[in-house]
């Protein structure tokens, strides 16, 4: 997504819905968010219209690249992108 590349159903539809100008929210869970993903991570967060459910990492001792959304925070995020806003903070 963040090099455009429509290589997925999915990735197709979140670009069709952002194209209608509708917030788009990402609950990232990845083992290599820290690593070969942190610069596509980088690049949807300063994106508009992409919102962030907070995260943490998953694992630091065996998994230290590795990052998980919180579903905690899922219906804030939701709430919030429909208000144009991304809840603070992202990194927990």
């Amino acid at each position: 997504m963040a090099n455009g590349i429509t290589d997925t159903p999915v990735v197709m539809a979140a670009k069709s819905h952002l194209r209608n100008q509708r917030p788009l929210v990402i609950a990232i869970s990845t083992n290599d968010a820290l690593s070969g993903s942190a610069e596509n991570i980088g690049k949807l967060l300063n994106r508009r219209n992409y919102y962030f459910v907070p995260f943490r990492q998953d694992n630091p001792i065996t998994k230290p690249n590795s990052l998980v959304f919180d579903p905690e925070y899922l219906e804030t995020t939701l709430s919030k992108a429909l208000e144009a806003e991304q809840i603070q903070p992202i990194i927990l």
